[in-house]
């Protein structure tokens, strides 16, 4: 096979992306056209043993608020919200009253800088597509940035590859050439960019890194002062898997004790009910992630700027041209750095909104937002209601604004499974496991919903 990396790197090149960029790309080609596969089986790994994990619950006394002040909180905020029928930063959509995820985001570091007197940094690592959504919307809390750190820096691309003979893939219109390659692209980025130098120049020590659409991910001086009495480079936030999560990547380690990330696009076929037992592999990562830089600094210096990360291999197809999309996931990067841990937290520190019947869930009463604008669940609840919404009418923004102009109450809610074309008006009160179907079009109002309904 034809080696097409100096087309590539052409590419690159004359897109302004920086040498260690295209250094990493070029690594991760070749393994493709070396045949390398990016599958991870059962025989390399084996689950997580107890030494590697952390209780949250043990962390209380370590809390230190003074660490605030060497910590970084990096907000990843590069998706559109495709899924949801969205095309702009998927942070614009509103979540409590009036306010958006930026909206919450910036509250919570305001509130916290003032209740603690720190000059706690904030950050996002925008795509190219949401780059100028979000710092449009961001200037309107001018107070935000602080010390000459920018309040946002771009991730990187990378070319996709066409599946048929491994060459670049060319299109008129430019911007469906490269591809996002995914989150484990932010320590090349924060290198090339120059900020993780800033960042350790001002004195901070630590990052804290969480998607921006999980308002669970809150600042807890607890973590970093840990990670400092203890020394530990690098840890990765999990929780306990329960069913709704056995499709998504688990936590192990390979058989010489270091920790692993596997995700399900890294899992060979005939492993995967295995991969699926969350009796075997019990948790799974909240990709909240808490990092020594200056540690990070270090790795980074001694591979020429490259952190190489196990490969993923997304296959899609661009146009009706099959294309790869060469990507990596922040969590892997567990692996590289030695006295690396996982701390097992509660759920409530993992709140995704990833469709829209997540979105509905922190809509409801379920949910609140508490003086340091938290969203928390509802005292009385341990666990959120599990929301499940009929495809064909719910799974975008539009349609579900448009059947929900008013929430239902979930305070008491376990589980809501709504089939059928339905519109939901005022007074509607939802309690244990709920089942609400219609074979028509209708509309439900002033009730209360217990077991199954049907309109």
């Amino acid at each position: 096979m034809v080696n097409h990396l100096e087309d590539f790197a052409r590419l690159m090149w004359q897109e302004g992306i920086s040498e260690n960029v295209i250094k990493t790309f070029a690594a991760y080609y070749n393994m493709c056209v070396k045949g390398t596969s990016s599958k991870i089986s059962k025989a390399q790994i084996q689950p997580p043993s107890a030494g590697n994990l952390v209780d949250y619950n043990d962390l209380t006394a370590a809390a230190n608020q003074d660490i605030l002040s060497k910590t970084v909180v990096i907000k990843l905020n590069g998706g559109l919200g495709t899924s949801m029928g969205l095309s702009k930063a998927k942070t614009l959509l509103p979540v409590k009253g009036n306010m958006n995820f930026l909206d919450i985001i910036a509250r919570q570091i305001l509130t916290l800088r003032a209740h603690n007197g720190l000059d706690i940094h904030l950050t996002f690592m925008n795509s190219y597509n949401t780059h100028d959504d979000t710092i449009r919307y961001l200037g309107k809390y001018p107070d935000l940035a602080k010390d000459d750190i920018p309040l946002d820096f771009i991730q990187n691309k990378f070319p996709r590859i066409r599946q048929n003979g491994l060459a670049p893939y060319l299109s008129e219109d430019k911007t469906k050439q490269w591809n996002p390659p995914g989150h484990g692209d932010i320590y090349t980025a924060l290198y090339s960019k120059g900020l993780l130098d800033t960042l350790i120049n001002k004195g901070i020590v630590y990052a804290f890194i969480s998607n921006s659409d999980n308002l669970g991910a809150t600042v807890d001086s607890a973590i970093p002062s840990y990670m400092e009495k203890q020394n530990v480079p690098f840890l990765i936030e999990v929780c306990i898997r329960s069913e709704v999560d056995k499709k998504g990547g688990h936590l192990s380690e390979s058989k010489d004790g270091t920790l692993f990330l596997r995700e399900i696009a890294q899992c060979p076929d005939d492993e995967m009910a295995e991969f699926q037992n969350i009796d075997i592999y019990k948790y799974f990562n909240t990709n909240n992630i808490w990092i020594n830089l200056v540690k990070l600094k270090e790795e980074l210096d001694k591979n020429d700027g490259i952190m190489l990360l196990p490969m993923i291999i997304n296959p899609k197809v661009v146009d009706g041209t099959p294309v790869y999309q060469i990507e990596t996931a922040m969590g892997s990067a567990i692996s590289s750095f030695e006295g690396s841990k996982a701390l097992v937290v509660p759920r409530t520190r993992f709140a995704p909104v990833k469709k829209t019947n997540d979105l509905l869930a922190i809509w409801s009463d379920a949910y609140e937002l508490n003086d340091q604008y938290q969203i928390v669940l509802k005292r009385s609840r341990k666990e959120p209601p599990v929301i499940t919404l009929d495809e064909r009418y719910y799974n975008k923004i539009d349609q579900l604004l448009e059947r929900f102009k008013n929430v239902p109450s979930l305070q008491n809610c376990d589980s809501l499974n709504v089939v059928g074309n339905i519109f939901f008006d005022e007074g509607v009160i939802c309690r244990g496991n709920v089942c609400i179907m219609a074979d028509n079009q209708t509309q439900i109002k002033d009730r209360i919903c217990e077991g199954v309904i049907t309109l």
